[in-house]
């Protein structure tokens, strides 16, 4: 009777195990340094997100190479439920350029958080007063102005989209996340980049030039900076941020994740939050999401091909 009831005891540790879930801090890896668009978002959602979880998430930066040695920690990482990943676009684009292994059918999706429109942006030291101005000069001066990316990353593809859509040549600098290309931007080092709305003040203050934004249609603001398909640019873009978690997290963990990050992502707070930081909330569940990826995924490789970049 005792080792029966002993038997049972054992039987039921998992189940009480992942009853308390979570009983200790969840990491959240962000794959990008402090003050960078990735993690000012998940500084903002991660304190909503812990309060419906019921636990604790602390954010752990893990910068370098294109965003992939933190993606790459992600995905090595157990698969309990205490180690998430904070996903954008890029694991498609560093996959098929050949930066990393790490391809989103690594992990499980939790849910979409958000959508950042690109602006294409110009140091303040350049010559241009307008976006007509800079595609009537780049056209003139093949390969002499510079555009500071994350190589393979989003802020290598949305310029080269543009340079192939607009019939432009220009020569690309690396720089590890949005804080290092922002400040070359900002000290005239390099010519241009990928920005967001996050970056407002400082075009309002004359130490930006917003060209052109890559949404749909004009944003209320920004309301003077035009679309690119205005100027005759056939080029949406934006960059898309959710959570992740390693393949193989259970399933009832799981479900705990995708029911606080809805919760979270439906908070009026974050929609609030998220514009002063020139971001859309953009709220899709796991199977939504699943399906989402797939279609990026496909995208990329088609672009990374178009553009000479493929390499698997």
């Amino acid at each position: 009777m005792k080792k029966l009831a002993a038997l049972l005891l054992v039987s039921l540790v998992p189940a009480i195990a992942q009853a308390q879930y979570p009983d200790r801090p969840i990491k959240l890896i962000v794959p990008w340094g402090a003050g960078g668009d990735t993690d000012v978002i998940y500084r903002v959602f991660a304190p909503v997100m812990q309060k419906a979880l019921g636990g604790t998430i602390i954010i752990a930066n893990v910068g370098g190479a294109s965003g992939t040695k933190g993606a790459k920690d992600a995905r090595d990482a157990p698969a309990d439920g205490y180690t998430i990943f904070a996903i954008h676009d890029s694991i498609h684009s560093t996959y098929y350029t050949g930066v990393a292994d790490v391809n989103y059918t690594d992990f499980e999706p939790i849910c979409l958080v958000a959508s950042t429109p690109s602006i294409l942006t110009a140091s303040p030291k350049t010559p241009w007063n307008d976006a007509q101005g800079m595609l009537a000069d780049v056209k003139a001066h093949p390969g002499q102005y510079t555009v500071g990316a994350s190589l393979g990353s989003t802020s290598h593809f949305f310029p080269a989209l543009v340079a192939k859509a607009a019939g432009l040549k220009w020569r690309y600098v690396a720089y590890e996340g949005t804080a290092g290309r922002m400040n070359a931007l900002l000290g005239g080092h390099i010519d241009l980049a990928e920005s967001n709305l996050t970056q407002k003040g400082k075009a309002d203050a004359g130490q930006l030039k917003f060209l052109a934004i890559a949404s749909e249609r004009r944003s209320a603001d920004v309301p003077n900076v035009p679309t690119l398909k205005e100027l005759g640019i056939d080029v949406e873009y934006a960059v898309n941020r959710g959570l992740v978690a390693p393949k193989g997290t259970p399933a009832d963990v799981l479900g705990k994740l995708r029911t606080a990050c809805a919760t979270a992502a439906k908070d009026p707070s974050i929609a609030e939050a998220f514009a002063k930081q020139g971001t859309l909330v953009r709220y899709l569940d796991d199977a939504a999401y699943r399906r989402f990826f797939a279609a990026e995924d496909a995208e990329t490789k088609d672009l990374a091909r178009d553009l000479g970049l493929l390499k698997r």
